[in-house]
């Protein structure tokens, strides 16, 4: 019975790291937008890296974390303002 239990947490966790992560994270039309997305990238990288920091740096660590997440919301948004705008423009 461990043998099989062991097995299927294998199977899902692999069958997890197949899924993009993009997929599952942004479900924002990025295929026209590279460098917009490449931008998203790299900020979710920042609070990531920001999140793992030690020692909060007098409050700044934590200003900045702020200030990322708001500049990936800004980023998603604009890109879904891009996709209406494409959309719109195609008509």
């Amino acid at each position: 019975m461990k043998k099989y239990s062991r097995l299927l947490a294998l199977t899902l966790i692999l069958g997890l790291l197949s899924v993009p992560i993009g997929a599952v994270a942004n479900n924002v039309d990025d295929d026209d937008q590279p460098q917009m997305q490449a931008a998203l990238e790299s900020l979710r990288q920042a609070a990531q890296h920001l999140k793992e920091a030690k020692h909060d740096k007098d409050g700044h660590r934590a200003a900045a974390l702020k200030a990322t997440e708001e500049a990936i919301r800004h980023v998603e948004l604009g890109m879904k303002a891009g996709d209406k705008h494409e959309d719109h423009h195609k008509k």
